[in-house]
């Protein structure tokens, strides 16, 4: 055990110096208990008994951050009392001291870091992620709380890493963005250790995840609806898909389902990556147009998510394929200025900055609530804006497109 009477020094000052490092509380606690019993046995000598307690006081000063000032005085005395007795200006000495440490320790926890939201992103610089993180970042301010971010990109191992990184750091609460709550088990479980609740944008409820909001399957049901009427439910689609994100794959069995009332709509089904998902949505088009020229059939393409399919946009753009309808999810500003030029048909705009903000302010009930909070959803629902109603949309919303 470190103690003052184990470092060398040759003045107080330079002694107290050498001692400015954190001591965990428990370790105070432990200098009174090894030092009680002779603290008891010599009760009788007022030097002992002021050296004592000098040495406990002086590591719950530098714990309690009171600082060089304070430790210095400390030291002082103890420097002072091997040369010579103590006398009355030595324990006044030592009182102010002592007085300055509970002041400390009292006031330090005020001073402590704020509390510590973690989020784990599956792409953060992605714009509805991005907007997302924003408007968590607005609540957890109203709060007095931090948000740290990490980037898992599109990685579960990362996403878990970071989950339980957050633990040991002693978070409050912990937000998993899309990744699918069966595939950060280890994460969870270093959470629901630390008694920290866990909540997703995307990632579903089930496990230990205390709510959800931003679900894909009902997002995405009417721009299917809207997909399959334009195409009078014939022709050829290209379906930009991603697994790994538990949004996407909803709303691709959203849209398988719906598709197998319509056996004249054909489908060919790619997988995008992320990050890298706007150049292999571009890639796939080019490749599929290539087997679907324009004039034989109705033909479109759907994205899981805008990006893909607005990196198909720059293939049918070099192509001057114009026939092909264009159709993505989420409402990012790039889609809207698609929509609004005309080269994507329509988009399903998701409010992600409000759920970020809605689901951070429930944060301090579902922490209050502990064991008996309920897990639940609390979506934000999602508006279809299309050709015929972007400007309408923007006049009512003009910040979707910042």
């Amino acid at each position: 055990m470190t103690t003052a009477d184990t470092v060398a020094a040759e003045t107080p000052a330079a002694f107290a110096t050498s001692l400015i490092v954190p001591i965990d509380f428990q370790q105070i606690v432990s200098l009174f208990i090894d030092d009680l019993p002779a603290i008891v046995q010599r009760s009788d000598s007022p030097r002992y008994l002021a050296c004592a307690t000098m040495r406990i006081v002086f590591f719950a000063c530098l714990n309690g951050g009171v600082g060089l000032i304070a430790a210095n005085r400390f030291v002082t005395f103890r420097y002072d009392r091997e040369r010579r007795p103590v006398g009355r200006f030595d324990m006044r000495n030592l009182v102010v001291s002592v007085a300055a440490a509970i002041a400390a320790l009292t006031v330090g926890p005020a001073l402590a870091d704020p509390p510590l939201v973690g989020i784990v992103s599956i792409a953060a610089t992605e714009a509805n992620n991005a907007r997302y993180i924003s408007g968590a970042q607005a609540a957890a301010k109203e709060a007095g709380w931090t948000v740290s971010v990490v980037d898992a990109a599109g990685s579960a191992d990362q996403a878990n890493a970071s989950i339980e990184n957050f633990a040991q750091r002693g978070a409050v609460a912990i937000v998993d963005m899309v990744f699918p709550y069966s595939s950060i088990g280890a994460g969870l479980a270093a959470a629901k250790s630390a008694n920290i609740p866990v909540v997703t944008w995307g990632g579903g409820l089930g496990s230990t995840v205390a709510a959800t909001n931003g679900s894909g399957g009902p997002m995405v049901v009417p721009v299917n609806e809207l997909m399959i009427k334009t195409m009078n439910a014939k022709g050829s689609v290209l379906e930009l898909t991603y697994h790994t994100g538990e949004v996407c794959r909803n709303r691709e069995v959203e849209l398988d389902k719906t598709l197998k009332n319509d056996p004249d709509i054909k489908v060919t089904k790619d997988e995008v990556r992320i990050p890298g998902y706007f150049e292999d949505g571009a890639q796939y088009a080019n490749a599929w147009l290539a087997s679907h020229p324009a004039g034989k059939e109705n033909l479109a393409i759907w994205g899981c998510w805008d990006d893909p399919a607005i990196g198909a946009i720059g293939s049918l753009r070099a192509q001057g394929r114009s026939d092909v309808k264009v159709y993505g999810v989420n409402g990012n500003a790039q889609a809207l200025e698609n929509i609004k030029k005309g080269f994507m048909t329509a988009t399903a705009w998701q409010d992600s900055y409000t759920e970020g903000y809605n689901m951070t302010k429930l944060l301090p009930e579902i922490i209050k609530a502990g064991s008996n909070w309920q897990p639940k959803a609390v979506e934000v629902p999602a508006v279809l804006v299309t050709n015929d109603t972007i400007d309408k949309f923007l006049a009512a919303h003009p910040d979707a497109v910042k």
